[in-house]
């Protein structure tokens, strides 16, 4: 970076006002930062001092013993002060040794003044200086954030960017793409490279999944230099790392101007993936016509995937059937296809949180629903396990102001292999679907469906209703006639494997009222409910019942009232 931009102690020495100051202890601390500049007669100053201040002192604070004196020098080195500057005279007659050589341990300047001088004059000397260094580099800051947006609207716009930055920064840059090569600036040797790349693969590997895009640098010791690691991305995904490495102490420019590239090349992968997007989303209106029967010849979907149809027809995947909700509070401008925008947008997010997990996504939209063929490319976690978290991130989107509001409905189909098959993992997916309104779980995956496999296969209109006649007859023609909620009261007494403490407890009722319900379930349907025969078919039907007229079985949702 422009050092003239940080406003030194050894600038500061050059000042008139220090023209019979000396520098007693730390000298080699000279090129420490000042930011500015306190008057400090008090030893407990815990909340007084911020780091990087010059202390002017008289020595009344310090001039006790030598005890008191070493721990004052010490509590100021520990806070990062930038030095310490002390008059000469009737609090402190001269330094002792053993304040020199802590100095000089620590790199920290020791200034004293031989004669009186005016601490009001030294504060409004030097701050002026500050502020006016401080505008400067704002000035500058401003200058080449500017230019980094602009060069990011030309060819090649990350790699000028990059230039840039180790230019203003004079530091190297390493640029590192997770789905790409490496880049240095300046370039570096394969010799040079190696112990960096090394670094940085630990790095990610201790941090993966942890470190957003928005997140603060981290700063890292490597070789006896700072490296300072910035995530690059939008969408709450990270896509890349800019590394920093500086042979001197990061200043807050440097720091800054690595925001400022940061974003610029984030704005620009997100408009190339916004472009890569629409194009896939162009060439993919065939998986549509997959996953609705009318692609079986195995030519044509080679035709359509392209070289490396051998190998994606093998890799396992799922069928994700999405189904986008707005909540009735929200209104969207349409005139702007502000749908279209949302949707689309929601598809970009889509494919990158899948990416992260490993998965490769073949999507295609209708209406209010999209539609994902998930292609695993094999990680370390189960497919089952990664799928779920991914589904599960895609769901908890809040900082994207496009999708906050946006609920979201989704069924899994099994896994399987060969795309032909990808018609069963689409009926499976809505099957799971179909049975939000039963399960009122946001991701269902079809073999968490249990006994409803069967019955959405018996659904024809006529079966299932006899049989939830057969079973459940009485109970259903008492509940209409006399208001009473027997069926409900029976499907959570068998759910809970006939507690009556946990029965009671999720209907909210007291025990007693339990008792008269159980009573009045075992005249009407007679003792022998509850053997296993007879109890497998009731539940059988209660989820039979369950399918036709979900919001009838529905457990009540206040809170509990005392048993």
């Amino acid at each position: 970076m422009d050092w003239e931009l940080v406003f030194t102690i050894r600038e500061a020495l050059k000042r008139p006002l220090f023209a019979d100051a000396a520098v007693v202890g730390g000298a080699t601390g000279l090129d420490r930062a000042i930011r500015w500049v306190h008057v400090l007669e008090s030893s407990s100053f815990e909340s007084l001092i911020h780091g990087q201040e010059m202390i002017l002192t008289t020595g009344i604070g310090m001039s006790v013993d030598l005890p008191s004196s070493l721990e004052f020098l010490e509590y100021l080195i520990q806070k990062n002060a930038a030095c310490l500057c002390i008059e000469l005279g009737t609090y402190f007659s001269s330094v002792p040794e053993e304040l020199i050589a802590l100095a000089n341990q620590h790199d920290f300047p020791l200034i004293v003044f031989n004669r009186t001088v005016r601490f009001v004059d030294i504060t409004l000397d030097l701050h002026s200086h500050i502020i006016n260094r401080h505008h400067r580099m704002l000035e500058e800051l401003e200058r080449i954030s500017r230019e980094f947006h602009r060069l990011t609207l030309t060819s090649q716009g990350t790699v000028k960017v990059l230039q840039l930055l180790t230019k203003s920064t004079r530091t190297q840059i390493l640029y590192m793409q997770l789905q790409g090569k490496p880049q240095f600036f300046p370039a570096l040797s394969p010799e040079e490279q190696g112990p960096l790349l090394r670094f940085f693969s630990a790095f990610y590997e201790e941090m993966e999944g942890v470190h957003q895009p928005d997140a603060a640098p981290i700063f890292r010791e490597l070789g006896g230099k700072t490296v300072v690691l910035k995530p690059v991305g939008a969408l709450d995904q990270t896509w890349a790392y800019l590394l920093m490495v500086c042979p001197h102490k990061p200043q807050e420019f440097d720091c800054l101007l690595l925001d400022s590239a940061s974003l610029s090349i984030a704005q620009e992968l997100l408009r190339t993936r916004y472009m890569e997007e629409r194009k896939l989303f162009s060439e993919n209106l065939w998986v549509d016509e997959l996953i609705n029967g009318r692609i079986d010849d195995e030519n044509r979907l080679k035709s359509l995937i392209g070289p490396d149809f051998g190998i994606v027809n093998e890799l396992p995947y799922r069928v994700c059937l999405i189904e986008i909700e707005n909540p009735r509070n929200v209104k969207w401008n349409s005139s702007e296809n502000e749908w279209e925008s949302i949707t689309f947008h929601l598809s970009l997010v889509l494919r990158s949180i899948f990416e992260k997990y490993s998965f490769r996504p073949l999507i295609t939209l209708k209406n209010n629903r999209l539609t994902v063929i998930a292609l695993d490319i094999q990680s370390k976690l189960p497919g089952r396990t990664r799928l779920q978290q991914a589904l599960e991130a895609l769901q908890n989107i809040r900082s994207d102001e496009k999708l906050k509001d946006l609920q979201l409905m989704i069924g899994v189909g099994k896994s399987h292999t060969q795309l032909k098959k990808a018609p069963t993992g689409y009926r499976e997916a809505v099957q799971a679907l179909s049975l939000y309104p039963c399960h009122q779980k946001p991701i269902l995956f079809y073999e968490e469906l249990g006994v409803f496999q069967l019955l959405l296969n018996l659904n024809d209109g006529t079966t299932l209703q006899n049989f939830i006649r057969t079973y459940l007859g009485p109970l259903i023609d008492h509940d209409q006639q006399k208001g009473s909620e027997l069926l409900l009261t029976l499907r959570v007494y068998l759910d809970h494997d006939g507690s009556k403490q946990i029965a009671a407890r999720k209907l909210f009722i007291v025990r007693q009222s339990l008792y008269y319900r159980l009573d009045k379930i075992t005249e009407l349907l007679g003792e022998d409910f509850m053997s296993p025969e007879n109890r497998i078919s009731i539940q059988v039907a209660l989820r039979a019942y369950q399918f036709l007229y979900p919001e009838k079985l529905t457990p009540p949702s206040s809170r509990s009232l005392p048993l």
